[in-house]
């Protein structure tokens, strides 16, 4: 995951001093107000309404337009923008761009994702003439109200603006909610607003956090004796305590990965991730235990996260089934803190907030039990005999950063077989930086246990859209944060098939990213194994494939749409890969910069058996009789 800083420092309004200055409209102040918030690119769709409001942020010169293909894929690349920079913003046309766009702000308003929706609706005077007559032009609906009505369930704030006087308030208003709640907002205009004259941007955007009162530290200070508490109320075998961090995905959306590095530092406490805050640090960090998420964790994790230490604090770590994989339910020996309280045990702290929160035990653990006193490697001191990991977090953290052997070069490849190579290539094959970005179901799995730096992963893991590693890409690749880094998307061959023209936009922008199609013979995978597991075990009848015919998918030459989607001046490349062989060569030509392959976006099509899958997911397959 990336960092969570949000990039809340105003920039100057843009205008040089020698420029005559020009006449502020709604379409400058709302462009200034973007670029006050270090936006440096708008995605979307144009369309007749949205226009002039296009013209306008072209003519004050500091945010790049970048046209998509879909409204779609604007809004995944605006959402993994935000994720990486701490705000993004998608444009659009009223009614069938914003409908469009509906799914991706959804997915940013359940993930807390600070995106701006900018919907351009018909014009007043359009407006004026339905109320009167009837009358109902291109993407109007007989509901005037209908968009905003629909956005305003997956937006912190949602303003229709129609009075150019107004129109500051309302886009300070819906800009302050979206850096202050870190969750999308909704800002529609109407078209003869965007050159009608308003009033200059006055101050500053900034985020405006609850205020922290006398009340509020009573109830903090509660709260952290409660979790010290419930720490010495759970020793180990040898009468210490041996508690374990969950960070989670509100360490990064509200840019606290610095505290909780001081938190584990100070305090010696090993931590585990999310698989939604994986990388939300560095993974190389000597305390890091890799990333817990129910029965699909590496089994030794799991045991360290559920038997050897002997009590749980969850950071900004959200109770979902993706993150509890298996788990129906969290224990009286669980701490959770989000979304804005904290449950200790069955003990209850509302109002208690992660900022405060984890200085706070910061402290109070090392008052407690001194400098690094929590220290322990729970993959030595397992406790009972013969429950330790030889060589204990040493030799279990070398398995992660290669994730295990490498099997012959002639082998078909596995799902396990590619991330194993992967991992070895990102850890020790590579000098370049990489952002992996990871789609929903068996892509997300399989990148699980990657071991990579702080910001190096990006994934939708509660809304889980399909498609959407292919457009994030681009956002991700465009924020300032990562210039100098390059996708590396994974994502399924159902889920690729929904956006795959997305990947039209990388090709356009000439952007390095390798995306790797993993195919397994036109299948949709995960749902199979969601609804019917044992599709994956030895006892399906032999010579019968036995798939639920719902899950079959057309099958395409994936590889080929490089060719349709490059230029002569935009090259891009598509090859397919079947063979851990074939992988190798590969990523030793993206190791090589002189290689062709790396000029432009870079197509693999992966062949996988149909009945492989992330052994991660074996304890679903387990259960069959």
């Amino acid at each position: 995951m990336s960092s969570g800083s949000a990039s809340t420092t105003p920039a100057s309004t843009g205008r040089s001093a020698t420029a005559a200055p020009r006449p502020c409209t709604v379409a400058r102040y709302l462009a200034r107000r973007l670029h006050q918030l270090g936006i440096t690119h708008l995605f979307g769709v144009p369309g007749n309404h949205l226009g002039p409001f296009l013209e306008a942020l072209r003519a004050e010169g500091h945010i790049e337009w970048v046209g998509t293909p879909t409204e779609g894929g604007a809004g995944q690349a605006a959402d993994a923008y935000a994720r990486v920079h701490g705000a993004g913003a998608a444009a659009v046309t009223y009614s069938v761009g914003a409908f469009n766009l509906l799914n991706a702000c959804g997915g940013a308003y359940a993930e807390n994702v600070p995106l701006i929706a900018i919907n351009a609706s018909p014009p007043y005077e359009q407006w004026q003439n339905f109320r009167a007559i009837g009358l109902i032009t291109s993407h109007m609906s007989q509901r005037p109200e209908s968009n905003l009505e629909v956005y305003r369930q997956v937006t912190v704030d949602a303003q229709c603006v129609s009075n150019p006087g107004l129109a500051p308030g309302q886009i300070d208003r819906a800009l302050t909610a979206c850096l202050s709640e870190r969750r999308p907002v909704y800002l529609e205009v109407m078209e003869d607003l965007w050159d009608a004259p308003c009033p200059e941007p006055v101050g500053e955007i900034t985020a405006r956090p609850r205020p922290f009162t006398e009340k509020n530290q009573h109830m903090l200070d509660a709260a952290v004796q409660a979790v010290l508490q419930l720490i010495d109320d759970h020793p180990a075998e040898d009468g210490r305590p041996r508690p374990i961090l969950w960070a989670g995905e509100e360490i990064d959306r509200f840019g606290l990965g610095g505290p909780l590095l001081d938190l584990v530092d100070a305090t010696g406490i090993p931590f585990c991730t999310t698989i939604g805050a994986k990388a939300v640090v560095s993974e190389h960090h000597p305390r890091y235990h890799g990333v817990y998420n129910g029965d699909a964790s590496d089994p030794v994790v799991h045991k360290v996260f559920k038997q050897w230490s002997t009590c749980r604090i969850g950071l900004g770590a959200w109770s979902t089934s993706k993150n509890l994989q298996g788990d129906r339910y969290i224990g009286t020996d669980w701490v959770m803190a989000s979304h804005g309280g904290i449950s200790v045990g069955t003990a209850y702290f509302p109002d208690v907030q992660l900022a405060q929160l984890i200085p706070a035990l910061r402290d109070v653990l090392v008052a407690r039990y001194g400098p690094g006193g929590l220290a322990a490697d729970y993959y030595a001191e397992a406790g009972a005999a013969g429950r330790a990991v030889p060589g204990g977090l040493a030799a279990f953290r070398a398995t992660l950063s290669t994730a295990g052997p490498l099997a012959p070069l002639t082998e078909h490849l596995t799902y396990d077989g590619l991330f194993t190579r992967i991992n070895h290539f990102l850890n020790d094959e590579t000098q370049e930086r990489w952002t992996v970005i990871s789609d929903a179901a068996f892509s997300l799995i399989g990148s699980m246990n990657l071991t990579l730096p702080a910001g190096g992963y990006l994934a939708q893991n509660i809304w889980l859209s399909i498609g959407w590693s292919v457009g994030a890409a681009a956002g991700a690749a465009l924020a300032p944060e990562r210039r100098n880094t390059r996708p590396m998307v994974f994502v399924g061959d159902g889920s690729f098939q929904e956006t795959c023209q997305e990947v039209s936009t990388h090709t356009r922008l000439g952007l390095p990213s390798v995306i790797f199609v993993l195919n397994n013979q036109n299948f949709y995978g995960i749902e199979q194994m969601l609804v019917a597991p044992c599709y994956y075990s030895d006892n399906h009848p032999p010579g019968s494939d036995g798939a639920d015919f719902y899950n079959e998918l057309h099958p395409w030459k994936y590889h080929k749409l490089a060719e349709v989607f490059s230029g002569t001046k935009t090259p891009a490349t598509g090859l397919t890969v079947t063979t851990a062989r074939q992988l190798d060569d590969l990523l030793t030509a993206l190791a090589d910069p002189t290689d062709p392959v790396n000029a432009g976006p870079l197509l693999v099509h992966v062949r996988l058996d149909r009945h492989d899958y992330p052994r991660a997911l074996s304890y679903k397959v387990a259960r069959c009789p």
